[in-house]
């Protein structure tokens, strides 16, 4: 009887367990199916997500070909308009400027400006044509020529002259190529005096030292009985910068205004603000794709604020200023110096010509005959000359 007592004492026990275990194995086997769920919607939200990703790069990826192809065609339509504004002879005198201010070793030589000082000093002596007189000039700080046809003495207190003032970023002197330009002012204008000065130029001789030079050459040709409305400022690069610099003193000091300026490829923002000079950074052949260059070096202002209008004429009132041709190439970092100047002056009712030259560079004039750009440059300059 006490064994099958304890016998119906263990059976309650049996079935209790059994009980635990079936709500244990249902308790599983939903925790189960809330992980299976839950992963489910897991995976199901992934594969939205990369679908949405996928869509995304191939939606960018169409953006990008699109883009490209856009590029490409404007690329192509460039190139074709280039070639149609710009002369084979203007295109190849373009490259090989690149590659000589580029080569691997003398690139940075060409392009800071210290190859062209070795060639100054060892340039041959020029020889003045046929038909022209060059007379030499030593004031006490620099030295002056002045170039003449033959017939013109008799006429000079009624002669024109233009005052030339040469470029090399305010570190080079004067040298040949400006006195195949005085020739070349000559010829255009139908037989203008061309004065041309050989001013003091850094690290010797910082700012003040070129505009100084610049008003005694002025106040000279002015002793000499030249008419200030006869007189014409001239200068490429540095030299145009200075042109107009020099305007710019002479109305704040109440002196006579010349006749008129023409600029070549000015420096007029020496603080480097405007947008061209990164826009062409890569595309100037000259100073493009490095820092190592001319338009780098700021010495020649020195302890002088370069927002000075007589340091850089961007920043000048040109109020009362005479007409102005300004000439400039589109590939040029220095693009900007002469748009700006040029919507400045008009602004302020100055009779401005500004001639932005298709696919050109810095100075481009300087090839005179060697391709039609520089041809036409100096034909616009005549005429400009003629008028005044």
């Amino acid at each position: 009887m006490e064994e099958a007592g304890r016998k119906e004492d263990v059976m309650p026990d049996q079935q209790g367990v059994a009980g635990r275990m079936e709500k244990a194995r249902e308790e599983f086997k939903l925790r189960l199916q809330e992980t299976i769920a839950a992963r489910t919607q897991k995976w199901e939200q992934f594969k939205s997500q990369q679908a949405e990703r996928l869509e995304a790069a191939r939606a960018d990826l169409t953006e990008k070909l699109v883009t490209a192809k856009a590029e490409y065609a404007e690329k192509k339509e460039a190139a074709r308009t280039e070639a149609e504004q710009v002369s084979l002879r203007g295109r190849t005198a373009r490259k090989l400027v690149e590659v000589a201010y580029h080569l691997p070793v003398l690139g940075h030589l060409s392009q800071n400006g210290e190859l062209q000082a070795l060639r100054n000093e060892r340039e041959k002596e020029w020889k003045c044509p046929e038909g022209y007189v060059l007379t030499k000039i030593e004031t006490e700080r620099f030295p002056m020529e002045m170039l003449r046809l033959e017939e013109s003495f008799a006429q000079r207190r009624e002669q024109h002259v233009i005052l030339q003032l040469h470029g090399g970023g305010y570190y080079n002197r004067f040298h040949n190529t400006y006195r195949d330009a005085a020739v070349t002012y000559i010829g255009i204008s139908g037989g203008f005096d061309v004065l041309s000065i050989d001013y003091r130029v850094a690290p010797e001789d910082p700012y003040p030292a070129a505009l100084e030079d610049a008003v005694e050459a002025y106040r000279w040709l002015l002793e000499q009985d030249y008419l200030p409305e006869h007189i014409i400022l001239a200068g490429d690069s540095a030299g145009g910068g200075l042109s107009l610099a020099l305007a710019l003193y002479l109305k704040d000091h109440r002196m006579p205004m010349p006749g008129g300026i023409v600029t070549m490829s000015a420096w007029t923002d020496l603080t480097k603000s405007g947008a061209s000079y990164q826009v062409n950074f890569d595309k100037d052949p000259i100073f493009g794709g490095s820092r190592d260059t001319l338009v780098y070096k700021e010495g020649y202002y020195g302890e002088h604020d370069p927002m000075d209008p007589y340091i850089s004429p961007v920043n000048g009132n040109y109020q009362g200023f005479p007409p102005m041709l300004m000439q400039v190439g589109e590939r040029e970092m220095l693009l900007d110096d002469t748009l700006e100047v040029a919507a400045k002056a008009k602004a302020a009712g100055v009779q401005v010509k500004s001639h932005v030259y298709p696919g050109m560079f810095h100075i481009f004039q300087m090839g005179f005959h060697l391709y039609p750009e520089a041809e036409e440059a100096w034909r616009e300059v005549g005429k400009f000359l003629r008028i005044l």
